[in-house]
């Protein structure tokens, strides 16, 4: 894996890990994105939790093959394969989700906003 890649795979990926530390892993080794069929939800929650971004995609995960040079835009849930010249929509991830993911994670959104501004 190098920095920048995407890891796209099957069903129920993380399946198997109740700790975030499989989602760590894949970040810190640089991994952009991972795109997947759907995810086991408890890895999908820690994913979000430290800022490992995330796209479910079923036909992506079907249409992309190793080696493919791949693009995203997380915020219209688009994934685009510049190699085979194909776009995949993925389920948008919430803007509140989102902002997560952009700050690095749940700990350093938290360290950036006020708690009564997010209950309000």
């Amino acid at each position: 894996v190098q920095p920048g890649d995407v890891v796209v795979a099957d069903a129920n990926f993380g399946c198997g890990s109740s700790r975030e530390h499989a989602p760590i892993a894949i970040r810190g080794a640089g991994v952009k994105v991972v795109i997947a069929a759907s995810f086991a939800r408890i890895f999908f929650r820690n994913a979000i939790n430290i800022g490992l971004p995330i796209m479910e995609c079923p036909a992506a995960a079907e249409g992309i093959e190793d080696g493919d040079e791949v693009d995203v835009d997380l915020t219209q849930g688009k994934i685009y394969n510049r190699t085979r010249g194909t776009e995949f929509q993925a389920a948008p991830l919430p803007p509140f989700v989102l902002k997560i993911s952009e700050a690095g994670g749940i700990v350093n959104f938290l360290k950036t906003h006020d708690v009564e501004e997010l209950t309000a």
